[in-house]
């Protein structure tokens, strides 16, 4: 690991990187990346440094677990640990804030060709203090290994964290994250994938809960055959800010790349933030890629953005496309449920319960994608759908 800021790539879609937070200029709220986000709701993330980070601050609560299955392991590890910055530079001023003021971070480990029956379920409750807090967690899938992992998010917290996930050459993981954050919690975290050869991830962003939550995931490939699905599922009520952002970084030919995000909306204030940047670079011949978002308007007042963003170097690719829509409620959807003795209420259910089941289908936890349904359900009846 280097602890040299890195020079800025060649394209838009990659800035400057750097482990270090002062290598960052100061966030204004208008710069491109930043010009979505409200500075003022981070609870002072944007203008911490690694300074005024005391060791108390900077730790992370140990994430609980039963009993895990066999070949899987988790551990806590030090931050001289080799494997600690060897997926993630982070490549904006709060991740640097984070990779530099964590204490220990959370070691995943799926052994080599371990194949675990069950899904590995781990939770992290944030507590109550409104402290700053860091976190950094390590996902390893060894190779050949298929597993299912869950990490889950609760409780209060204003918590910046990197989340790196290296998967070995022919390793498959299923990754579902849940951000169910209590009402007025904050978070600024950034999720890097890497893939070997013939490496598989499915990965299912859930987020719920918080008062502003901003989560970039990016990927990268370092072999022939990766495969990268990328599914979010989001809802925002009431003044909620939840914004995703995401990269796919295709340096490696012939790997494929599916992105598909979906949201609801409904309150005054309600806002929404979907930005896809996809990178196919000049050797990147053989590339399949696909983005698409969909966001539905329940109430007047709230708001959507959706900005996806296809750079091409190499005309020698399968296919690349990208698709985003943004309505309300399908008028002909209505009519045809009501017409069929199904009272307004309840037909609406129906339509937001379509809207989200394609995705919710994807996270393979049945107890998990029950209680999701009966969260997003909680929502609309409190709105009076």
């Amino acid at each position: 690991m280097t602890t040299e800021a890195i020079a800025p790539p060649k394209t838009k879609s990659q800035a400057l990187r750097s482990f270090h937070a002062a290598d960052f200029p100061a966030l204004t709220g208008r710069e491109e990346e930043w010009r979505f986000t409200p500075l003022k709701r981070l609870h002072g993330l944007d203008r911490m440094s690694a300074g005024d980070v005391s060791g108390e601050a900077a730790h992370w609560p140990a994430i609980g677990h039963g009993a895990l299955p066999e070949g899987v392991t988790v551990t806590g590890i030090g931050r001289d640990d080799a494997r600690i910055g060897s997926v993630l530079t982070p490549f904006d001023r709060i991740s640097a804030l984070a990779f530099e003021s964590f204490e220990t971070a959370t070691l995943v480990r799926i052994a080599p060709e371990a194949t675990p029956a069950e899904p590995v379920v781990l939770k992290v409750d944030g507590g109550l203090s409104g402290t700053p807090t860091f976190g950094h967690t390590f996902v390893e899938v060894g190779t050949f290994a298929e597993a299912t992992l869950v990490l889950e998010q609760t409780g209060y917290a204003t918590l910046a964290d990197n989340v790196e996930i290296a998967v070995a050459d022919g390793g498959r993981l299923t990754l579902v994250t849940v951000t169910d954050w209590a009402a007025d919690a904050v978070q600024a975290q950034h999720v890097k994938v890497r893939l070997g050869r013939d490496a598989r991830i499915l990965h299912v962003q859930v987020t719920l809960g918080g008062n502003l939550v901003r989560q970039f995931t990016s990927v990268d490939y370092t072999g022939r055959g990766g495969e990268a699905e990328l599914y979010g599922l989001y809802f925002a009520d009431g003044e909620q800010h939840l914004e995703h952002r995401l990269l796919v970084d295709h340096s490696v030919p012939d790997c494929t790349s599916y992105v598909g995000y979906r949201g609801a909306l409904q309150g005054d204030g309600a806002h929404t933030v979907w930005v896809g940047d996809v990178l196919i670079q000049d050797q990147a011949t053989g590339t399949s890629t696909y983005e698409v978002n969909r966001n539905l308007l329940l109430s007047d007042g709230a708001r959507a953005d959706s900005v996806p963003n296809l750079e091409i170097e190499t005309g020698e690719i399968v296919g690349a496309g990208h698709a985003s829509a943004t309505g309300r409620f399908d008028d002909e959807q209505l009519f045809y449920l009501m017409a069929r003795g199904i009272p307004e209420a309840e037909a609406r259910k129906l339509v937001v319960r379509g809207f989200f089941a394609e995705l919710l289908g994807k996270i393979p936890v049945e107890e998990l994608r029950e209680r999701l349904g009966a969260a997003i359900e909680q929502r609309l009846e409190k709105a009076g759908a």
